[in-house]
């Protein structure tokens, strides 16, 4: 593995806090504060908070907004294989000496003191963001909304709230409504917002939120609707109807997000988005680790010509329920097996119990390299207890290994590795 100069750096500031996560600005304005206030320096905003499809609408709305002859800035989490992606200039990861300079100037302002990793690495990439001109910053949220370190923007351009499930209880709370509560902290007053689909409680809390702060919404179901018909996506918003291409990423899950960008970009009036940049942003957008298959690796190679390997980071309740609707429409062609590993922060039964009874078989293995991995019994178990034919295996390979050898000699099998996007890191690093 190629050691880069950023390494030693982000390995020492892991170190500068006992907890991975702790939810907090007071660390942040201080830091920002030392730095200068990069925060205030940044290209126009576009803020996104949500449970499920916060990545791929970074993904479609940046894709449409380069279509569109505009420069784009983007911070997404976690990254897959290198930490520079969290941070990225039209589409493509920070270069090294930049993103080097960035995190040792937030070490020596930070002087040692607390701060969690994801915190000062958040003020190194508004530091990189402000150095760079743009003409939009598409932020995504790490965890939660009200509490995290992006949310020192203080007047975003657009808002948008994605799909809110129940996940991270842990730390944003044991409800729905509790944590919709958090992810809504990122509403401001009188700036529009985008929300994706909602269950009713959560778009209650929403919409409350928003009505005290005056911020309008623009609400799927409400004023506008996205849906496929044929080999179309059919968008309707404010009695205008549009047809665009279907986009690229793959699932039926994935209209509704594609639907959300489209109305962050109409959204922006100040760039009056043109309809052939949507269609052409959509067309091109890429995202890593979701719904991906692999042509070419090891784990490919060890398999029958006839057998396809997929990658999906998916690892909550909603996530599960999108990969059961993927099962039972474009993987119903062939047998679906899965390998499956999860973080013991996550709520196992959640995910597997939508997939019961829609793939043939599982084998759970471990997070490699990850502390916070769940034992690969404890997957297997759950999903035995969830009428899911299951084994374990002792790493990623001998799992995918095993499957392809059990396939019927002859029929097209299809494997999916799921469960974390730790899990999608490993395998990305040896088939990128």
């Amino acid at each position: 593995m190629t050691l880069h100069r950023s390494d030693p750096i982000l390995a020492r500031l892991k170190a500068l806090h006992p907890k991975a996560i702790d939810l907090s600005l007071d660390r942040m304005w201080r830091l920002l504060g030392a730095l200068g206030h990069p925060e205030r320096r940044l290209p126009p905003v576009v803020h996104i908070a949500g449970t499920n499809g916060k990545g791929s609408l970074v993904a479609y709305l940046d894709a449409i907004l380069a279509a569109h002859g505009l420069s784009t800035q983007s911070y997404i989490s976690p990254h897959l294989v290198r930490f520079a992606e969290r941070i990225r200039f039209q589409g493509e990861s920070i270069d090294e000496p930049a993103l080097s300079e960035a995190l040792e100037t937030c070490e020596r302002a930070n002087q040692g003191q607390p701060i969690t990793f994801f915190e000062i690495t958040t003020a190194a990439a508004f530091l990189a963001f402000a150095a760079r001109p743009a003409d939009v910053l598409i932020l995504e949220v790490g965890l939660g909304g009200q509490l995290d370190a992006t949310n020192v923007i203080e007047r975003p351009m657009l808002s948008a709230i994605t799909p809110v499930s129940m996940d991270h209880m842990h730390y944003l709370g044991d409800t729905l409504e509790a944590i919709v509560g958090e992810k809504a902290g990122i509403l401001k007053p009188g700036v529009s917002a985008v929300i994706g689909p909602q269950e009713s409680p959560a778009l209650d809390v929403i919409e409350r939120r928003a009505g005290e702060l005056g911020a309008p919404l623009l609400r799927h179901g409400r004023e506008w609707t996205a849906t496929r018909e044929r080999d179309l996506l059919m968008f309707d918003a404010l009695g205008a109807h549009r047809e665009f291409p279907l986009p690229a990423l793959i699932g039926p899950h994935q209209i509704d997000n594609a639907g959300s960008a489209i109305a962050c970009a109409k959204a922006l009036t100040r760039f009056a988005v043109s309809d052939r940049a949507i269609a052409a942003g959509l067309q091109s957008a890429r995202w890593p680790g979701r719904l991906q298959r692999l042509t070419r690796g090891p784990m490919v190679d060890a398999l029958p010509k006839s057998t396809e390997l997929w990658i999906d980071g998916g690892h909550n309740a909603s996530a599960g329920a999108a990969l059961a609707r993927v099962a039972e429409t474009l993987f119903a062609d062939r047998p679906l097996d899965l390998v499956v590993g999860m973080l013991n922060t996550k709520t196992i039964d959640g995910f597997l119990a939508p997939l019961a009874g829609r793939v043939r078989r599982l084998v759970a293995v471990a997070i490699p390299g990850e502390t916070n991995s769940l034992p690969a019994e404890t997957v297997e178990a759950a999903a035995r207890a969830l009428g899911i034919a299951a084994t374990s295996a002792p790493n990623l390979a001998t799992a995918v290994e095993g499957l392809g050898k059990v396939a019927a000699p002859g029929h097209a099998g299809r494997i999916l590795i799921t469960g974390s996007l730790y899990l999608i890191g490993t395998v990305l690093a040896e088939h990128g």
